[in-house]
């Protein structure tokens, strides 16, 4: 199936807003969220949970409609013809797809006859997918047997089934250990080398949208705060991160003030005990930095220096941490349930 001329995917001005539930206020999952994705790259939805990622895919997949807004896939409306972006699109939810009870290559035939394709090209696909996931030697075992990489792979080889023009991918290493996501990026890489897919990935893991995203942006109460490569938005911050973890019992205020009083810093924050500030060269000022906290009493943990992040990225237009404001959605998710 041939690729539009236009982009590969648009959200415009998407708008969408969720009951409180018992009294509580509207909750607006998405507010005038917008962005645009060339054909055949890894556009990466970067923010904590509750930031509207997955309402976004959800609205672009088909799977529910924004308040007010536009959406395109492969240059299909998805309000005005569903069935056609769903015949155009693999979707990997964050819960796994497959039948625990059946094989990895019959969950595969399955997916492909329910796309309606023939069980001969089903049997041949499957058998193609099963070897690019380095799964051929545990097709024929059930997937309940299966580790959590494994799964992974298949779910993302299930969504791959019928060649889709546009592959969502939503939070798809979530769950799994440090070695199992490092080999599901690989496999993620090698699936999209050379193949002109267009990938729509969200994630709340920093690395792993400097890893495999070509195109980032970076969503905050679903809006997007920032947006470009990766090396773009890290770029855009000139010179080094300087962070200083201060001592338990050292006073994050008075440690705050002393590192506003350095003329070389600028961006001067606070995150609790964690102080940050941007130089055009950290090696220099770090002892700087480290000085004026001495003079006011203020004891250190450990000080960095280092090159700008996505996290400082997110820092920058957000005012918060990536990790305070994920640790902040957690919490928010904990109170409501």
């Amino acid at each position: 199936m041939a690729q539009p001329s236009g982009p590969a995917l648009v959200a415009d001005q998407l708008v969408k807003t969720y009951s409180g539930g018992r009294g509580k206020p509207p909750v607006r999952a998405l507010d005038g969220l917008g962005f645009e994705v060339r054909a055949g790259t890894v556009f990466g939805l970067l923010g904590p949970n509750g930031a509207g990622k997955s309402t976004t895919m959800k609205i672009l997949s088909t799977l529910s409609r924004a308040d007010s807004g536009s959406a395109f896939v492969a240059g299909i409306d998805v309000v005005r013809q569903p069935s056609r972006v769903r015949r155009a699109i693999g979707f990997v939810a964050q819960k796994p797809v497959s039948d625990p009870m059946g094989t990895g290559a019959e969950n595969l035939v399955l997916a492909g006859r329910l796309q309606g394709m023939s069980g001969r090209e089903a049997v041949a696909r499957s058998r193609e997918l099963l070897d690019r996931f380095g799964l051929t030697g545990h097709a024929r075992r059930q997937v309940k047997t299966y580790s959590g990489g494994m799964a992974r792979k298949l779910d993302v080889a299930i969504g791959l089934m019928h060649r889709p023009q546009v592959l969502f991918l939503d939070e798809p290493t979530t769950g799994l250990d440090p070695e199992a996501r490092a080999e599901l990026w690989l496999e993620l890489e090698r699936m999209t080398t050379g193949e002109n897919l267009t990938v729509l990935l969200t994630t709340h893991y920093l690395d792993e949208a400097d890893r495999l995203a070509d195109r980032l942006a970076i969503v905050d109460h679903g809006r997007v705060v920032a947006g470009g490569t990766p090396e773009e938005l890290k770029n855009g911050l000139r010179g080094d991160a300087v962070v200083v973890e201060l001592a338990s019992d050292a006073d994050p205020f008075a440690g705050l003030a002393a590192l506003q009083r350095v003329e070389a810093l600028r961006e001067v924050g606070g995150d609790g005990r964690t102080l940050r500030g941007r130089a055009d060269s950290g090696a220099a000022t770090l002892p700087q930095a480290l000085a004026a906290l001495e003079a006011a009493g203020v004891a250190v943990a450990s000080a960095t220096v280092a090159r700008p992040s996505l996290d400082d990225v997110y820092l920058r237009h957000t005012g918060r941490t990536f990790t305070r404001a994920q640790e902040s959605a957690e919490l928010v998710l904990e109170n409501a349930r």
